[in-house]
Order: structure tokens, then C-alpha cells, then sequence
């Protein structure tokens, strides 16, 4: 991120009512001691919602910010960089579907 960008940290109300306060308090209180300006949203998850992501990623005019990638094999090195801290975005793992075998 770059010094002075904007962080949007977004919760869901999934699980235990103060599940979904903590990310947000962390963000609120995280604001105060780095340059960032940090917000903290709280959303509720819908089809609609989703369609309108889409197609702002289609556009361009929204990019997830991609840290790392690995393949499924790799997925431990993934969960110990993740555990380094030092990610600055999405880690990805990926999973490719196996090739369907016939006439066995």
C-alpha cells in the first residue's frame, strides 16, 4: 500500500454478534498509529452485491492486489509466509481441477 492510501477493512455479521466488531475495532484502533487512513466497514453479503463486484473487476475499475501465488502443493509455504506478517496482500493458493479419467 502505498504511504498515505486508503485501507478498507470489510466484516460480515456472520457468526457471534461480537465476531464481526472485532476486525473493526482493530482497524479503528490500528488507524491511529500509522499513516494509512484505515476504515472499517461492516456488509452484508447478497447475489446483487456480488454481480455489481464483478463487473467493476471486469471494468478495471477495481484490482485485487495479489501478494502471492502458490499451487495446492505448496499450500504450507503459503500459511508460513502468511504467518511472517510481511504480506501485503492476497495470498493465493491455487487448486487445478484433476483430469476426468474415463473407461477405467
Amino acid at each position: 500500500m502505498r504511504s498515505k492510501g486508503i485501507y478498507i477493512a470489510v466484516t460480515g455479521p456472520d457468526g457471534p454478534w461480537i465476531g464481526p466488531l472485532a476486525p473493526m475495532l482493530k482497524t479503528l484502533v490500528l488507524s491511529r498509529f500509522v499513516s494509512e487512513n484505515l476504515i472499517a466497514l461492516m456488509a452484508k453479503r447478497s447475489k446483487e452485491d456480488l454481480a455489481i463486484m464483478c463487473e467493476l473487476m471486469n471494468a478495471g475499475k477495481i484490482t485485487p492486489v495479489i501478494d502471492r501465488r502458490y499451487g495446492l502443493r505448496e499450500a504450507p509455504e503459503a500459511m508460513r509466509y502468511l504467518e511472517t506478517g510481511r504480506a501485503r496482500g492476497k495470498v493465493v493458493v491455487t487448486v487445478e481441477r484433476a483430469s476426468t479419467v474415463t473407461g477405467a
